[in-house]
């Protein structure tokens, strides 16, 4: 069943049938290309305003805030337009993607960025663009092109230099390691499994689906969150609301947008670049002047995802 609102970004118009990702050789539009950038640069904010309101938040109370802040916001501008809600098995795959990811992958990431310095954590969560492209290929039959592949590896070195460059200010443990992994286990399967969403749903409502799940499994703190609030200086409430908004919100849409436009794993290479960015930024805000090894492995970054955008012969 398809939906009778006017057709938008991700959803498909009043008798057409669900819209599929393009063949491997279509342009991707502009407006495809701009969904790209700003989940990239807000992605990397997100690693940057973690860490700025972590002394006032613990993990799952900064999750339930911005999921909170963001099923708001996103609801004003998704609410109007719903008119079609999903139906029995539908929400499986919606439940699913808003625990892991929403829910689930916040928390962990939130958790492990007390432990591990942000070249250590960024390494791990990109291991999520490897296990995206693998079950792509099996599941979505997105196959293995060869520059997708070849792509990869080289943006997973320049990742790894990223890592290596901040390597003095490691504080990486067992526990940190094995949160950040989990994170990035959990996006995965998630982006796999929001795919198959976007053929009925447009990007805002997928998303704002799945905050709506992420937030219900987050409740337990509540207590905690308004407590936290309470306590914490305005600067801290004010990151959180910019979380909220900004890197969940509005990335996250932009995310599934893109998400409806190109297959998963040619999308997912591009979230290497977010270590990169998030250096940039880091450097902007918090004055933290990149290493070396950082700025080479950004550039190394953006040599791999380029190559995954290559045709194969």
């Amino acid at each position: 069943m398809t939906t009778t609102s006017p057709a938008e970004p991700g959803q498909p118009s009043p008798g057409l049938p669900p819209r599929t990702t393009p063949a491997p050789g279509t342009a991707i539009s502009k407006a495809g290309i701009a969904a790209v950038v700003v989940t990239v640069v807000l992605w990397a904010s997100a690693f940057v305003g973690i860490r700025a309101v972590g002394p006032s938040f613990s993990p799952g109370s900064l999750t339930l805030g911005r999921l909170a802040v963001a099923a708001v916001v996103l609801g004003i501008v998704v609410l109007p337009t719903l008119k079609v809600w999903p139906k029995g098995r539908e929400w499986l795959p919606i439940v699913a993607y808003g625990v892991m990811w929403f829910g689930g992958y916040n928390v962990a990431l939130n958790a492990a960025e007390h432990m591990l310095d942000a070249g250590t954590s960024a390494m791990l969560i990109n291991v999520s663009p490897i296990l995206i492209a693998i079950l792509a290929g099996i599941f979505l039959k997105e196959g293995f092109p060869r520059w997708l592949l070849i792509g990869s590896g080289v943006a997973f070195c320049g990742v790894a230099m990223i890592a290596l460059g901040s390597g003095q200010r490691s504080t990486a443990d067992v526990a940190g390691v094995l949160l950040c992994l989990l994170a990035a286990v959990l996006a995965s399967v998630s982006a796999i499994l929001q795919k198959p969403v976007l053929r009925k749903f447009s990007a805002g409502q997928a998303t704002w689906f799945g905050i709506m799940v992420g937030a219900l499994c987050c409740l337990p703190w509540a207590g905690q969150l308004i407590a936290e609030v309470q306590a914490a200086p305005l600067p801290a409430t004010l990151g959180l609301v910019y979380l909220g908004i900004f890197p969940t919100a509005i990335a996250f849409t932009t995310w599934a947008y893109a998400l409806s436009l190109i297959s998963a794993g040619k999308l997912a290479a591009t979230t290497y670049l977010v270590p990169g960015t998030t250096i940039l930024i880091s450097w902007a805000v918090l004055q933290e002047v990149p290493t070396i090894w950082g700025l080479i492995g950004g550039v190394v970054c953006l040599v791999g995802v380029g190559l995954t955008r290559r045709r194969s012969s």
